[in-house]
């Protein structure tokens, strides 16, 4: 170990950056000395931090990752995150690696952000636990930092509406590492450790089937819920025999088939489970089948991966493969039975997004169809283009490509009352960073673009013309020195300061590309499903203009909003609107029964997830737009993780063995029991 700042000494303060934040000496939360640096983090400003910079670069090789013990005086829970930098142009994205964690409230606890190994290179998200009583912050971007040049680091907040206050003492590079040899159990479950709920046999595990099989018996559904999972007690407004929406004095709702009010609580990825690599990684596995015996067939192959260092493979399915042990050869059908129970009985009335196919026309539980569009047509970056690039709208293959990826899906379930509405994509790239880029992204990247080759620049430009008519005024407008309208089909370079005129413009062309976009699946919708929502495109990065584009052609506006709750401030921006508002995604994760991250919202343990879940939908149910929220994801994923993209997050309720975690199931019947006393009140 090598002690890096303890604050027993006035140097270790004056060798502190403040930005956006207040720092003094204290004793309360001091863990190895008598003293501790209080830290307490500004509202309403963008990323406070406290920073520590080097006044040569480190050389920090050999040491596995930065550990600091911290406090949280506070009766809220703290998320926080940490940052290593290479380089001065670090920016959260690039010349960094990136955590992040939450701290409950009144505690103290010792974190770990990893160093040496970047998850990744391994195909995963997060690895092992590094070190005793450490907890380790999970990795949210996959930088690879030079450890022979870190030049400073930091642990940041996002903004906030209140000030908050973290202790933080003793920080130390550590030295431990372990090999990944022999982690995962025969179950997917890891080796090295034991927790309560942990499956040690085949009949362990087919006992809690029958365990389990009584509690559903005994605990159906809710008592307020009807066939549909709408409020039965409630009068009944106009049935039409399809989801729709209603506002019911200052609320807005769903309404069932049945005219029944109605709030969304989804789940998403009901699925039979994610494969995750073995090809380069055998020997991290204690057993795998052979070829040829019964649980073989859970091998697959994958090419495509969108990170690690495998590309292509053989893959192994953990979580159906133990399906089948518990359920046995034809687990498929008995499983999908169980899980419809699980839902009902927990208080779930939605199958949410990229769920099976066979659940659609189940007749027992409300579900989502799921579209998205593919294929050869343009794109546009945004600057923040995380899947990939924005669909041109503008390019008459996108709505070619649109009806091919609607069409099988309303097919399916054009006429079925238990749809509850179409999303159609997922997290598009409608903006880009920075306030600028943050709102303004599509513009700056359409007009980054030949016009020759591209539909959206070519919009843009039209746009400008029938505005300005000569290039003499654009010119006056944007402060710029464009000889011609010629002179701005080749990609163009903007100038630096950017003039109101110009943002104008930019706010303009942005809402009629998102206009564009929402009109063309909106016109496909009403084609091909006339009977059914139209809830949006689950905004991940969203630009104003795009959302209130949103708000004038789809049903509902749909977000991802991975957060501790809902915070009605930051959505002050939606109340003019006037539109019910779904959440597509949230969820939180622990590190307390053997996985190795959190996902994007950490808790301490499962019994603090199980909070943070009641208070999250609780949030929801508080906002009056908003009519639904629904959990990421129906099972952890694989230890190992996923094939595509490496997650391996504690983020489901139910383990790699098929297991409910009972803390996050308590706090599912006691929300969803109650939630609709309170929304109604």
């Amino acid at each position: 170990m090598k002690l890096l700042y303890s604050f027993e000494d006035e140097r270790d303060l004056q060798a502190a950056t403040t930005n956006n934040t207040r720092l003094r000496i204290v004793a309360q939360g001091a863990t190895h000395g008598k003293r501790a640096l209080q830290v307490e983090y500004l509202p309403n400003v963008d990323w406070p931090n406290l920073m520590f910079r080097a006044p040569a670069p480190w050389d920090w090789r050999g040491y596995a990752g930065l550990a600091f013990d911290l406090y949280n005086p506070t009766r809220e829970a703290v998320r926080f995150g940490v940052r290593v930098d290479d380089d001065p142009r670090a920016d959260g994205t690039n010349f960094c690696r990136q955590g992040a964690h939450t701290i409950s409230p009144r505690t103290r606890a010792s974190f770990v952000f990893p160093l040496g190994r970047n998850p990744m290179d391994y195909g995963m998200r997060g690895l092992p636990p590094l070190g005793k009583n450490l907890t380790r912050i999970g990795v949210v971007n996959e930088g690879k930092i030079r450890l022979e040049h870190i030049v400073a680091f930091q642990i940041f907040l996002w903004r906030d509406e209140q000030p908050r206050t973290l202790i933080v003492d003793n920080i130390r590079l550590i030295e431990a590492d372990e090999t990944l040899e022999r982690i995962v159990d025969e179950f997917g479950q890891f080796a090295r450790a034991d927790w309560q709920g942990k499956i040690r046999s085949l009949s362990h595990l087919r006992r809690t089937l029958t365990l389990e099989t009584r509690e559903l018996e005994r605990l159906p559904a809710p008592a307020n819920f009807d066939e549909f999972g709408a409020w039965k007690s409630e009068p009944q407004l106009k049935a039409t025999g399809y989801f729709r929406t209603e506002k019911v004095g200052d609320k807005w709702w769903l309404v069932a088939p049945n005219g029944r009010l109605f709030f969304s609580t989804g789940m998403d990825c009901v699925h039979y489970g994610d494969a995750t690599f073995i090809t380069g990684r055998e020997k991290m596995f204690t057993w795998l089948p052979r070829e040829g015996e019964p649980l073989a067939k859970h091998y697959g192959q994958a090419s495509g991966a969108l990170m690690g260092p495998v590309k292509e493979g053989k893959t192994y399915n953990f979580y159906a493969a133990n399906l089948e042990r518990k359920y046995g050869e034809n687990y498929q059908e008995l499983w999908r039975e169980q899980t419809l129970r699980r839902l009902r009985s927990w208080g779930f009335n939605t199958i949410a997004n990229w769920s099976l196919w066979e659940w659609h026309r189940n007749g027992r539980v409300p579900y989502v169809a799921t579209a998205s569009v593919w294929g050869d047509h343009k794109r546009v970056p945004s600057g923040s283009d995380y899947w990939g690039k924005m669909h041109d709208p503008y390019d008459p293959q996108f709505a070619v490509n649109a009806r091919a990826g609607i069409e099988p899906v309303a097919q399916r379930v054009k006429d079925d009352p238990w749809c509850l509405g179409f999303f159609v994509d997922n997290e598009l790239s409608w903006a880009g960073q920075g306030e600028e880029g943050g709102r303004y992204g599509l513009a700056y990247g359409a007009l980054s673009l030949n016009a020759d080759d591209s539909p959206a620049k070519r919009a843009f430009l039209e746009q400008l013309r029938g505005k300005y008519g000569s290039i003499e005024r654009l010119n006056e407008a944007w402060g710029g020195n464009y000889a011609s309208w010629d002179a701005l089909k080749p990609p163009v370079q903007l100038l630096p300061t950017p003039t109101r005129e110009r943002q104008r413009d930019f706010s303009e062309f942005v809402r009629a590309f998102a206009r564009k976009y929402f009109q063309t699946i909106r016109d496909l919708l009403r084609e091909l499903a006339p009977n059914h929502l139209y809830l949006g495109c689950r905004f991940a990065w969203y630009s104003l203009d795009a959302v209130i584009a949103c708000a004038e052609l789809c049903d509902v506006i749909s977000f991802n909003i991975y957060a501790p709750k809902l915070n009605h401030g930051a959505y002050s921006f939606l109340l003019p609107l006037d539109k019910p508002v779904i959440i597509g995604e949230f969820h939180f994760g622990a590190l307390d029964r053997g996985m190795f991250h959190t996902g994007l919202v950490a808790a301490a343990n499962q019994r603090e997830r199980a909070r943070m879940y009641e208070a999250y939908v609780n949030s929801v149910l508080d906002h009056p737009l908003f009519v639904g929220c629904h959990w990421f994801q129906y099972m952890d994923q694989p230890l190992t993780g996923r094939w595509f993209d490496g997650e391996n997050y504690n983020i489901g309720f139910v383990t790699i063995t098929d297991a409910p975690y009972p803390e996050m199931v308590a706090a599912a019947r006691r929300v969803h029991g109650a939630m609709y006393a309170r929304r109604g009140r």
